[in-house]
């Protein structure tokens, strides 16, 4: 015989340590107030459990359910709701300072795809060697990313430069 175990978040039955709580049937009519054992009996009655569904001090109330089909039915519903959520992912594209015109239109081509499909892209600069001295021209370029994906993406930040990388996220604009 196999027992299973409930992981309660409300106190139900003989956990209830109040003397009087407002009882709701499981029809949702409500029954008024009632000594707890008078409650508990009732419910054993319908051989359904009595749980605490607001521990209010001044004004309990009480439910009679099937406690363990309520359970089911939460955790049904946290798994619907789970499947769905989206991971927004964050897609990285690199680049360098002086990237040729059919470079450029095919990676603003990517980012917009993925931006489209929901993801965040980091727009990745990296120079090289003496390309570090020209950090305005690295600017330029990832300025003209965010030009160029103006209708549909928004920059989290500014470009932040991070050694030798320069770099900035742009996210999907939010829909009004």
């Amino acid at each position: 015989m196999e027992v299973f175990y409930i992981k309660q978040d409300l106190p139900i039955n003989e956990q209830i340590r109040v003397n009087k709580v407002n009882v709701i049937d499981e029809n949702g009519e409500k029954k008024g107030l009632m000594d707890t054992r008078d409650a508990l009996e009732l419910a054993f009655s319908k051989k359904l459990d009595l749980v605490m569904v607001s521990p209010n001090p001044q004004m309990p109330v009480c439910k009679i359910m099937n406690y363990g089909k309520y359970k089911f039915e939460q955790a049904k519903r946290e798994k619907e709701a789970r499947k769905k959520q989206k991971a927004v992912e964050v897609k990285e594209i690199r680049i360098t300072p002086n990237i040729e015109q059919h470079d450029f239109e095919f990676k603003a081509k990517n980012a917009r795809k993925f931006i489209e499909d929901g993801n965040k892209v980091k727009i990745t600069l990296k120079f090289r060697g003496r390309e570090v001295n020209y950090i305005k021209l690295g600017e330029e370029v990832l300025n003209k990313f965010i030009e160029e994906l103006s209708e549909i993406a928004v920059p989290e930040k500014k470009p932040i430069l991070e050694g030798k990388n320069m770099f900035i996220i742009l996210a999907k604009k939010a829909d009004k």
